[in-house]
Order: C-alpha cells, then sequence, then structure tokens
C-alpha cells in the first residue's frame, strides 16, 4: 500500500485526488494540504511514499519546494500550467498530470508510481534484518525482531529489546525512523515508536502489546488508523 498525501492550493483539485485515490486499492490518501508548509511538518513525522503536488502555489513553488527536501519521496505534479512538464521529469516525476486531468490519466500515474515502488523493493529484497544505534560511544547491532518498542526522552532515546537491557542512544526518534523499514515500524507518538507484527490489539488511544501499552498521540491516531485499517 502506497502512503500518500496531495499538496494543492485548490480545494477542488483536492476533491477530485480524494475521490481517485478512493478508487484504487493499492494507495491510501492520508492527508492533504492547501500550502506546502504544514506538509513539510507532517513528512518530517511520518513516512510518505508519493506526493501529488501542485506546481503553482501562493507564495509557494510546488517545484523547488519538491527539490528541497532532503528525503524525497515519489512525486506526481498536478498542474494547469504545461510547460513545466520537462522540469517536473528533470527531478524524476513519476508523472505529470494537467488539469483537468481523468481517472483514467490518475490510474496510469498511480500504477507507474506502484511498478517503480515495487522494483525498489526488490532491489532491497536483502536489505539487513538489523541496524546498527550509536550507544556509549559504540554502533550497538541491534536485530529488527528483537525491538519491542522504541521509546524517545528529553535529549535521549531508548531502545526496549525482548532480551537484555534497553540501549540508550543521543540519536532522535525521527533519526531512528529513518533508519528501519516504514512497512515493519510506526511512529504512533511524538515518544514512542512501535514494530507493527507486535501489535495485539488497539483502540483509538492504545497499542497493546506483548511487553507493554503504548500510547496514540492526539496528532498520530488518524494516521495510525489508516495504517492499521483492516
Amino acid at each position: 500500500m502506497l502512503r500518500c498525501i496531495a499538496i494543492d492550493d485548490e480545494p477542488l483539485a483536492l476533491d477530485i485526488i480524494k475521490e481517485y485515490a478512493g478508487r484504487v486499492n493499492f494507495i491510501t490518501l492520508i492527508k492533504v494540504f492547501g500550502s506546502a508548509f504544514p506538509a513539510t511538518n507532517y513528512m518530517n513525522e511520518f513516512p510518505v511514499d508519493l506526493i501529488f503536488l501542485d506546481i503553482q502555489m501562493p507564495n509557494t513553488d510546488g517545484m523547488e519546494f519538491f527539490k528541497s527536501l532532503q528525503h524525497k519521496p515519489m512525486v506526481v505534479f498536478t498542474t494547469a500550467f504545461g510547460e513545466y512538464a520537462v522540469e517536473g521529469f528533470k527531478v524524476d516525476a513519476v508523472d505529470y498530470l494537467l488539469k483537468p486531468f481523468d481517472f483514467n490519466q490518475f490510474s496510469k500515474a498511480v500504477t507507474k508510481a506502484k511498478e517503480i515502488s515495487q522494483f525498489k523493493a526488490q532491489q532491497n529484497t536483502n536489505a539487513l534484518p538489523y541496524i546498527f544505534i550509536r550507544s556509549d560511544y559504540r554502533l550497538v547491532k541491534v536485530l529488527l525482531e528483537d525491538i519491542a518498542y522504541i521509546e524517545g526522552l528529553s535529549d535521549y532515546s531508548r531502545i526496549v529489546t525482548l532480551h537484555g537491557k534497553p540501549i540508550i542512544s543521543l540519536i532522535s526518534l525521527k533519526e531512528i525512523m529513518e533508519k528501519l523499514p516504514p512497512a515493519e515500524f510506526i511512529r504512533v507518538h511524538r515518544s514512542f515508536i512501535i514494530p507493527i507484527a507486535k501489535i495485539l490489539s488497539y483502540n483509538r488511544s492504545q497499542l497493546f502489546l506483548p511487553t507493554a501499552t503504548i500510547p496514540v498521540g492526539n496528532t498520530y491516531t488518524e494516521h495510525v488508523k489508516k495504517i492499521l485499517k483492516p
């Protein structure tokens, strides 16, 4: 499932993307934004696979915004101005949808994104089942399957494992999340990351793991619900 967001200053354009996305079973439109700035904050917290991005918005150039992203997801540009197409493909855009576009065009674009994602996944099939975390002036090997949950405290992080003592590191939760496979781990609170496979049950405010009960932050509720939906 591709996790998507849309950024466009036109509410009608966002409504169309919502409608089209709802017809495709391999993408989920997690959030929509009327400007780029709140979207940046969101992407700093949550992993995103694909952005539907308008180019000309008030106070924002979508192309320059995308170029400025440190970690770039796939992008489909959506705009009424055809002259940006060449520049769009220069930044490896998945596709370029010229408004008004129909569902057939939208479907072709997201199918292309799916194929790119699958190709990258195949390249990473030999990804290592562990990460290294700096702790006590050395790099510590942490098996992914051994992680019970990860807690962020005031100025350090604590990786609680199923075997042995917790691993303490000065690395932030955001940096740890970037090391973890996004299909296997989810940030559910400003202070917690958990392995998805270890969730036994959940409700709106809590997730129940074999070794702990983890709170769901208010700003993370929608994200958690969409990722864990049946």
